[in-house]
């Protein structure tokens, strides 16, 4: 896939078929749209584009918006990269672009700069200032500027027309699984191992402590997890518990992400980590020591252990 940052210098882009949207996680939702863009694009023999934004609009429009992101702008475009579309074209999204109609978006963005001769939109995809306009409008708009608009059909899974919100609220209930069945992947969190209070390595267990690279990414509800381990310089992916919570046992007050990685020994200090997760195995609670805690945790090991093993 070939990205594309484009500002006001837009010119000259190859006629195409697009689609447009923040596409956070680029989930099955955004897959399955994009493969329709794709397909179109290769019976009309056209370049298929994926047009999406720097920031989360919201952003601009109101500042004291905070995203809860499922995924950071380097994740996205992986994740992009691997949907089979031809290019991805990175919109610098500032209040000039804010202050468009959508009119005057097709008009000058997608029509003169990018050259899209059909605009594939989200089932419920709106866009242009305040969001006043809707798909009717935008075929209408489309036929004055010979671009056709047409609707992508929403992705169904158990019933649920899977979307970011959808994931997003998943995972805010600690539904990790069911989130990640919708994203088509496991969720993952990116991070570096610092430095902690080593609770953990007290009661025999240590824990590489993960400050999350993004602080927009959303975290998940606070609980033990399932998940396994990536870290740089490390061969193989390995499985481990991880807690994300404020350690109520030891009175703790911030909220702290400790993955415990099973059968491991080493220094792992200021490595990159990538977390992904499987399945939650309990909420977090106080014990009324650490020697209780501790029996807690070796049976949360062997759960971990056990599930992830399913996985296989």
């Amino acid at each position: 896939m070939k990205t594309i940052v484009y500002g006001d210098g837009m010119a000259g882009c190859k006629p195409c078929v697009a689609t447009i949207g923040f596409f956070d996680g680029v989930h099955r939702g955004h897959r399955h749209l994009i493969g329709e863009v794709t397909a179109r694009a290769h019976e009309m023999g056209l370049e298929s584009v994926v047009v999406t934004f720097d920031r989360h609009p919201r952003q601009v429009v109101a500042t004291d918006f905070r995203p809860r992101l499922l995924s950071a702008m380097e994740e996205k475009l992986v994740l992009l990269g691997k949907s089979g579309v031809d290019s991805c074209v990175v919109l610098p999204f500032d209040k000039d672009m804010a202050s468009m109609s959508a009119r005057e978006f097709m008009a000058e963005i997608l029509s003169r700069r990018l050259n899209v001769k059909v605009l594939y939109t989200g089932y419920d995809h709106r866009f242009g200032h305040n969001r006043s306009e809707g798909f009717a409008d935008y075929v209408e708009y489309g036929r004055q500027m010979a671009m056709e608009v047409l609707r992508g059909e929403p992705y169904l899974l158990d019933g649920v027309n899977v979307s970011s919100s959808v994931v997003r609220s998943l995972l805010e209930a600690g539904e990790v699984r069911l989130a990640s069945k919708c994203l088509g992947y496991s969720y993952t969190l990116l991070g570096h191992v610092v430095a902690g209070e080593h609770v953990g390595t007290g009661i025999g267990f240590p824990t590489a402590n993960v400050k999350v690279d993004d602080d927009l990414k959303l975290i998940p509800a606070n609980g033990v997890y399932a998940v396994k381990v990536r870290v740089a310089g490390c061969a193989e992916e390995m499985t481990a518990m991880l807690n994300i919570g404020i350690r109520p046992t030891f009175d703790g007050k911030g909220k702290t992400i400790e993955a415990h990685i099973l059968n491991f020994s080493g220094d792992i200090y200021g490595k990159q980590i990538a977390v992904s997760f499987f399945d939650k195995i309990r909420d977090e609670r106080k014990f009324r020591s650490p020697a209780e805690l501790a029996a807690q945790l070796e049976a949360d090991a062997g759960e971990a252990e056990r599930r992830l093993k399913i996985e296989c």
